[in-house]
């Protein structure tokens, strides 16, 4: 292909080059000069995170081929240092925690400096308009909207000097803030061996077939940069992997059988040109379609093909919660509200895709860096695929774009390791933002039917439940959502009675894994809709049948389970009642005066578990300081976004009674750091927390004991020389003089595995130490013309225990709820159809409504300085609530998520024919 000479500025520096014309400015930047703050996440211009300034004026520069650079000037995300504004906007998004997983960022920037270039004085619609092209997944967007404003304010007025505080409870800042927001955070596309290989994946398009691949003699020929075609005959291990030691059903590589669109059949490994020339066409794969099993329906049918063998009516698990007597309950019910649900496949939508590289070190060992949300089970895993021990396999995990459960499987990992270790060489990838949504997994889609009961004062008296859970082709975290579910089926409120039954089953579709809430949104659908049917049919207010309900100390969960401290639910919904009033008056004035345009106020309460489902889950934690007074905090814990590399650190460095400034952070490494467990299931800062706290508080007690002081004291670090203070008298303690200068004098370790028990036959049990509370309340507008919601407020009540980090819990707070306006009104994944950013749609920062937090602190006893999870409760009431006030505005129960515009003009058509 021809090559034009291309000369451009970039970021006040002069660059020459020859490249093709057709190379994309955002290929010339990373590629040819390692500028990699400029992120990719989709190649198509939807997603915005490749964001860059050229000649002023904000683009896209993964849609700018090289031939319209010629003597252009660029201002990346690294450019700071020669733009004032940007510079500004970095110190303005660490200070309000802007930046989150920190994949967006940099374009959100961009977008941004050129709006202060224009607009020094922008509102907040001017910030939304010019950074709409930008897609964030983590943080909601309110605090990128308050950064610019601020930046904006700091321009005009100049930067005041703030003091920030560390300790807990403070808003100390990301540790890893100015990284990301400096554009050098490697991420796993960011980094990789020079002489590393480039892999491709070959993908079924069936959702069911059988397969057989021909001889590739003529495909090496034909492209001589083809160095291999991995089959499943070359994977040295077992060509199977799954979460459960007992349950690995999914191939690394297809071998002979297809069970969803969109699985991997064959690994082409080369040069990066030469694989991104071969066209399907080329392969010599000859393939027989199958009938596929689609739903729940098809997989439960008698004549069903069997999407496993064995695997009889392609059922796969069930949960399972008995409480009570539901037929007395009934019986003793003045009113019985029930109903039928059907939720949607919703994908991840974590804007970096998949990306790493492996490489093997000798001749038995091997590592993989790579995104990801658990290293330790990564390394698992890899090493059964490899057929190895673990102690060969290094986990490095590069900074992750965003998670939400669905890089808690392996996906390119095992692809990766079985082509390093095969061709000992070292091997990258990176998958398209199709082949990423193809592949991935994805929240369960569901059917639901569920009744619930109360006494003619409101009181409940039972709540029964029967869902049915699509867990797609392959396990995954499928019998941990139908295990999770019933526990949570009822809601936060005390119920006598229960039976809740979740079975979940195989279909020949995509994967459903762990997303966000692990099945218990879509259950928290039917419970609070079935809640505020049986409230009006009281008469009671919504808000007061809710209250009256609210778990308490004291109270029995469904599985019998006596909630003993930190159950904040009835103080959740207390600090809501005010708003809650005001905007019921708001609603009924509005519509006095409007009929096409309808306002509704909903409601919606939730609980969580934070941990496994009655399963240990442990994490151990590990703080040193050597001779030469260096503290390094060895911290296990995989950051995906969430603040754990923050939060972590002022854990352990309050318990150590030692400023957060002075601990130098390794994370993740498995080589390095111990097993702190999986970042998912709202655990790590109740459980990683706890043991963050006594790992610094260990090394604290060694440290007086070395001073011969009271557990009182103050101490303090100067260089090698150790400080401590106590009524008056110090004491000093030059640490060379204990060890050599880079040996450990003290270490200090932490190990917590918070208390459960097994769940019996009828699910009683202990299945969680500690639940997480909270209570959302939303307005919002329905044009019942044209079916389109418009959500005005949320107001959220979280019982968090305690807020280690309130910046870090609030964005939390943020970006649940604007993922959880996503489930509920817009996002479907269809495979096939739905894999980009074009035809699946999420939320961007004009569909944002205002949020206010309030943060309830009830102590957990057992958790660090108070604390529980918030990850995941954030989104987990946000769809119920949004159809809560629905059903407020219109009398339409939303029965299908999402409340796309059709489905709810249908429905609203069927409220008028009554």
């Amino acid at each position: 292909m021809n090559k034009i000479n291309l000369s451009l500025q970039v970021n006040g520096t002069l660059h020459d080059l020859c490249v093709s014309p057709f190379t994309t400015l955002s290929r010339i930047l990373r590629d040819h000069l390692q500028l990699t703050g400029t992120k990719l996440g989709c190649e198509a211009g939807d997603c915005g995170a490749c964001t860059i300034s050229l000649d002023g004026q904000q683009v896209c520069s993964c849609l700018v081929p090289a031939a319209q650079c010629q003597g252009a000037d660029v201002l990346t995300v690294e450019g700071y240092k020669f733009e004032p504004i940007l510079a500004a906007l970095q110190q303005a998004f660490l200070h309000q925690g802007a930046a989150q997983c920190g994949i967006c960022t940099p374009g959100m920037m961009m977008s941004a400096v050129s709006l202060l270039t224009e607009n020094p004085s922008p509102d907040r619609k001017a910030v939304e308009d010019a950074l709409g092209g930008v897609l964030c997944r983590c943080t909601g967007y309110v605090k990128i909207i308050e950064a610019v404003l601020l930046a904006a304010d700091n321009l005009r007025h100049g930067q005041p000097e703030l003091e920030i505080a560390d300790s807990v409870g403070c808003r100390a800042l990301r540790v890893e803030g100015k990284d990301k927001l400096q554009g050098v955070a490697d991420f796993g596309a960011d980094q990789a061996p020079v002489d590393a290989l480039w892999l491709r994946a070959v993908r079924s398009p069936h959702a069911s077939a059988e397969f057989k691949t021909g001889n590739f003699s003529e495909l090496y020929k034909n492209h001589p940069g083809l160095v291999q075609v991995l089959t499943a005959a070359d994977v040295p291990g077992a060509n199977y992997f799954g979460i459960y030691p007992n349950l690995k059903d999914q191939p690394v590589l297809a071998d002979g059988i297809i069970r969803f669109r969109g699985e991997a059949v064959l690994a082409l490994v080369g040069d990066r040109e030469t694989l991104e020339t071969i066209s399907d066409d080329e392969l010599p794969i000859q393939w027989f379609p199958q009938t596929p099993v689609i739903g729940i329906d098809q997989a439960k049918a008698k004549d069903a093909p069997l999407v496993h063998a064995g695997r009889e009516n392609n059922y796969l698990t069930r949960g399972y919660v008995k409480k009570g007597d539901i037929a007395s309950a009934e019986q003793q019910a003045t009113v019985i509200a029930e109903g039928n649900w059907q939720t949607a496949y919703v994908e991840h939508a974590y804007i970096e895709p998949e990306a790493g590289f492996a490489e093997r070190s000798g001749t038995q060992d091997i590592s993989i860096t790579a995104c990801t949300q658990a290293p330790y089970m990564d390394r698992d895993e890899i090493a059964h695929i490899l057929g190895i021990n673990a102690e060969h396999v290094r986990i490095i995990p590069s900074n992750c774009g965003g998670g939400f459960g669905g890089k808690l499987d392996v996906s390119i990992q095992t692809l990766l390791a079985v082509a390093a270790w095969t061709l000992n060489q070292p091997v990258r990838a990176v998958y398209s933002r199709t082949e990423s949504m193809a592949s991935s997994t994805k929240r369960h889609p569901t059917q639901i039917s569920a009744r619930a009961m109360a006494a003619a004062d409101g009181q409940l008296l039972g709540f029964e439940l029967y869902g049915k859970y699509n867990t797609g082709a392959y396990a995954s975290w499928g019998p941990t959502v139908a295990g999770r579910v019933p526990v949570h089926a009822t809601g936060p409120y005390e119920v006598p009675n229960v039976l809740c039954e979740t079975p979940a089953y195989y279909t020949n579709q995509s994967p459903a894994g762990a997303f966000r809430g692990f099945g218990t949104p879509q259950a928290a659908i039917a419970q609070e809709m079935l809640y505020d049917q049986l409230a009006d049919a009281l008469n009671m207010d919504r808000w007061q049948f809710r209250h009256k309900n609210a778990i308490r100390e004291g109270g029995l969960t469904a599985t019998g389970q006596q909630l003993n401290s930190s159950v904040g639910m009835s103080a959740c919904l207390e600090a809501l009642q005010t708003p809650w009033l005001e905007m019921l008056t708001d609603a009924e004035a509005f519509n006095q005066d409007n009929n096409v345009i309808r306002r509704g106020v909903g409601i919606a309460c939730m609980w969580y578990g934070c941990g496994n489902t009655s399963l240990s889950n442990p994490s151990t934690m590990r703080v040193t300081l050597s001779a030469s007074g260096k503290l390094v905090f060895y911290n296990g814990v995989a950051e995906i976004g969430q603040g754990s590399n923050t939060i972590m650190l002022q854990i352990c460095a309050d318990a150590a009674g030692l400023p957060l400034a002075q601990f130098k952070t390794i994370t993740g490494d498995t080589e390095l750091t111990a097993d702190a467990g999986k970042t998912s299931a709202s655990r790590q800062t109740f459980v990683s927390g706890k043991a963050a706290f006594l790992a610094g508080q260990n090394l604290r007690e060694q440290l007086l004991q070395l001073l011969d002081l009271g557990d009182s004291a103050q101490l303090e670090l100067q260089g090698s020389e150790l400080i401590g203070r106590l009524d008056g008298n110090e004491i000093r303690i030059d640490l060379i003089k204990l060890a050599e200068q880079d040996s450990i004098v003290v270490e200090g370790n932490g190990r917590f595995d918070p208390p459960t028990t097994p769940l019996n036959d009828d699910g009683q049990g202990e299945p969680y130490a500690t639940y997480a509370f909270a209570a959302q309340i939303c307005t919002l507008d329905v044009d019942t013309k044209l079916g389109t919601v418009d959500v005005k407020r949320f107001v959220a009540a979280h019982d968090v225990g305690k807020a280690i980090n309130p910046t870090l819990v609030e964005g939390q707070i943020h970006g649940g709820i604007v993922q959880g306006l996503g489930m509920a009104l817009m996002e479907e994944y269809i495979p096939g159809r739905t894999e980009n950013f074009h035809d699946y749609l999420i939320p961007t920062i004009g569909d944002i409504p205002e949020i206010d937090i309030i943060l309830v602190e009830d102590p957990e006893p057992l958790g660090p300085y108070g604390a529980k999870g918030v990850g995941e409760p954030a989104l987990v009431p946000t769809p119920a609530a949004i159809f809560s006030a629905i059903r407020h505005a219109t009398g339409v129960v939303v029965r299908e998520t999402p409340a796309l515009p059709y489905r709810l003009l249908s429905a609203l058509q069927e409220v008028a024919e009554r």
